[in-house]
């Protein structure tokens, strides 16, 4: 806290990066010193997760704090418009805290109606992408040009210095203001395409690697994961490709490493570093390969944990956290930083609560984007995971001794599987009701898709 007993909140947002490719998740070679510096000064949360692994989704359910079923955010298309939920923006605005957003939006409202305080942002999917079809399932075309936007580019960065630079400058002003701050920073890297510098692409020159697992693996059969190598057409990465696209994701990673340097720098040359609270994490993973997959939309690690590092007052320093968290508890612990009151409908706790290593809590994703045939619902409690399939066979893994997910336990572990699915109908949600919900939803979305003149998918990511 300040003199006058104030505390701000900076959160750094980056776009699908996977939780692995860190060194504070223990990556042998990935250079994120900056991240390492956040980690020192706080704590690193080594089981956190996104609402949803998909954009909209798990942006939408982080600024609303509600989940994805409750405000029925469910793909990348807002075609159908959404209720006005008040962001945690505008909750806090009201209260008398100064609330800035920067950058990518992706949210279940426009920018301007989101109410904070100074929006310097962009991007509302309005028609969005319509490629979102579940049944029958929508196989895309673009798999050659994602493939091909990867390596060295003039300027790849420019968007995201542009966002940083904002940032920097509002840090500027903060430091003259008479009331606390919360910034949310959001920037696109290390999301496709994998353009990057020269510098960083000859940093991690003798890193062109493969993944732990590919297609063939045991957990690469599931027809959800097949599902999305259909959808993405991923089959079409050659060797050459996946080696390719992980050496320059490593230096976009990297990048962004580098701009929660600049922020921190900011922070600190500006006198606000010790009364602010420094969040990084990102809206979800990015599989990277993995079981033949790339980009998010699945429940594995690599697509739906995300990584979550978060210092300053409050919080200790150089602490790990293993037990299951989730963006709903960095929602929340926004408001206690600050010292709001949060709305009590809304999901998750503050992280400044949370135990250091509770096997009986209990965290919730879920899925309803494109790429498979049926939602997915994910609930972590302790070393167990349990992913029930609307359309699928349910799936158990041990991550205590299976971290990557390689064995299926659910065919020999059906009380657990039990108890799992009890306790993702008493605490989240009845999955049968939000599959139906969400397909009732999606067939008015499609049928609005084909009565709007300009059907035409809006050039943004997916």
């Amino acid at each position: 806290m300040d003199a006058h007993g104030r505390t701000n909140v900076l959160i750094l947002k980056s776009d699908e990066h996977n939780p692995r490719i860190a060194s504070t998740d223990g990556h042998p070679f990935i250079e994120t010193p900056n991240l390492d510096r956040l980690a020192a000064a706080g704590v690193v949360y080594e089981n956190a997760y996104c609402p949803s692994p998909l954009c909209c989704p798990s942006r939408s359910s982080f600024i609303s704090g509600l989940p994805v079923h409750r405000i029925q955010a469910y793909n990348n298309s807002m075609v159908i418009e959404l209720p006005d939920y008040p962001s945690y923006g505008r909750l806090l605005r009201d209260a008398g805290i100064h609330t800035v957003h920067v950058g990518k939006v992706d949210a279940y409202r426009p920018p301007d109606e989101l109410g904070f305080a100074e929006m310097l942002g962009e991007g509302y999917r309005k028609v969005g992408d319509t490629a979102f079809s579940r049944d029958p399932l929508t196989i895309r075309d673009d798999a050659q040009e994602r493939i091909r936007g990867v390596g060295v580019a003039r300027d790849p960065f420019a968007g995201d210095d542009r966002r940083i630079a904002q940032a920097v400058s509002f840090i500027e002003r903060a430091a003259s203001l008479d009331r606390p701050w919360t910034m949310e920073v959001n920037i696109v890297a290390p999301h496709f395409p994998h353009y990057v510098t020269q510098e960083l692409w000859d940093r991690y020159a003798d890193h062109a690697d493969l993944p732990e697992a590919d297609a063939t693996a045991a957990s690469a059969q599931h027809p959800y994961a097949q599902d999305l190598r259909r959808h993405f057409g991923t089959d079409a990465f050659t060797e050459a490709d996946v080696r390719r696209h992980r050496r320059a994701y490593y230096g976009r990673v990297t990048y962004v490493d580098n701009q929660l340097g600049v922020l921190l720098d900011a922070l600190e040359r500006t006198g606000q570093l010790a009364n602010t609270v420094v969040a990084y994490t990102s809206d979800h993973g990015e599989m990277l390969g993995m079981f033949g997959m790339w980009w998010k939309c699945s429940m594995y690690e690599d697509s739906v944990r995300v990584p979550l590092v978060v210092a300053g007052p409050g919080f200790p320093q150089g602490v790990r956290v293993r037990t299951p968290v989730t963006q709903w508890d960095l929602n929340a612990a926004i408001f206690a930083a600050v010292g709001v009151p949060r709305p009590s409908d809304l999901a998750g706790v503050p992280l400044q609560t949370v135990a250091p290593d509770d096997r009986t809590r209990a965290v919730f994703a879920e899925y309803h984007g494109h790429g498979t045939q049926g939602s997915s619902f994910m609930v972590r409690q302790g070393g167990w995971k349990l992913i029930y399939h609307a359309k699928a066979p349910h799936q158990l893994f041990d991550l205590d001794s299976d971290p990557l997910e390689m064995r299926d336990l659910a065919p020999t572990e059906p009380a657990r599987v039990r108890a799992m699915t009890a306790l993702l109908r008493e605490e989240f949600c009845d999955p049968e009701r939000e599959q139906e919900r969400a397909e009732a939803f999606i067939r008015r979305q499609l049928a609005a898709v084909s009565a709007t003149s300009s059907s035409v998918p809006e050039a943004t990511h997916t």
